[in-house]
């Protein structure tokens, strides 16, 4: 059996080096090592340690993928002699700060849909941002490297938790209990909340709820037997439609699979339907009595 062949994907700004020695301009390489060492040593200060030769080196990877991350948003076409003319013509620092920016935008949206009061501290930031930093741009030079699409598949996750986040914190302060200002937030469990509640055809959005309000529900439920379909096209009609691709996801989701829905018009003891809903909205759920 032949071995399997591997494509070299050497990082952007390694390629467009390796184009130097044929290229005419004067003096670009030594412009070009002047610049790209400056980027280092702050990269050095900053990041790691510019007074250990350990943290330099890990400088100098951060920098070669902090730059290539930049180029690659920067460049129109996929070519390493554009990116060389871009590096001479208008220098590394700016294809640097270009991938910086990248990773501070990423940094900057939640990476989880359990959010809290960590997620706002700004020493809490600069370390998310630090992380981001080093496994997406730390590289060898002269090694495969693949920080874009480790960045683009992050980049994607992310998105896809900011519509649920945002999603939530619109229920949340169109609860019809009033708005909900907490800084914690299971994103997750506020949406449960607000598809299972909607069931019973009210119009209403229900972000939060303690174990009263959920009995009383139940019991309304069984004794109307309401269309849950007509109860999320009410929930529906009331969402901004930015929010529905999220909103028609989650529905579809509890429609085959919510246990509370599927118990509810059976005889399950309150307890039981109780303990279910917990599995689902968290720490959304209010503790009114025991």
């Amino acid at each position: 059996m032949l071995p399997a062949l591997v494509q070299e994907n050497l990082p952007r700004l390694t390629r467009a080096i390796k184009l130097l020695p044929g290229d005419p301009r004067p003096d670009a390489a030594v412009v070009l090592a002047e610049e790209l060492a400056t980027i280092t040593a702050n990269v050095a200060d900053k990041f790691t340690n510019n007074r250990t030769a350990e943290g330099i080196q890990k400088a100098i990877n951060l920098t070669v993928g902090g730059v290539s991350l930049g180029l690659e948003q920067l460049l129109a076409v996929d070519s390493d002699q554009a990116a060389l003319d871009f590096l001479v013509e208008q220098g590394p620092e700016a294809a640097f700060q270009a991938g910086f920016r990248q990773l501070k935008e990423l940094s900057a949206m939640p990476e989880d849909t359990l959010i809290g009061e960590y997620d706002a501290d700004p020493v809490y930031a600069q370390r998310r941002l630090r992380d981001l930093f080093f496994d997406i741009c730390f590289t060898d030079p002269n090694q495969n490297w693949n920080g874009v699409s480790r960045f683009q598949q992050q980049l994607a996750q992310r998105h896809e938790v900011q519509a649920v986040v945002r999603l939530a914190n619109w229920l949340r302060r169109h609860h019809s209990e009033g708005a909900i200002k907490d800084e914690d937030l299971n994103a997750e469990g506020v949406i449960a909340l607000a598809i299972i509640f909607a069931v019973e055809g009210k119009g209403r959005i229900v972000a939060r709820t303690g174990q009263k309000e959920f009995e009383r529900f139940v019991k309304a439920v069984r004794k109307d037997k309401p269309d849950f379909e007509a109860g999320w096209e009410q929930l529906l009609a009331l969402v901004p439609a930015q929010h529905h691709a999220v909103l028609m996801n989650r529905i579809d989701l509890y429609r085959r699979t919510c246990t509370v829905l599927q118990k509810i018009p059976g005889r399950s003891a309150m307890k039981t339907l109780f303990a279910d809903l917990e599995n689902y909205a968290g720490s959304e759920l209010e503790a009114d009595y025991d």
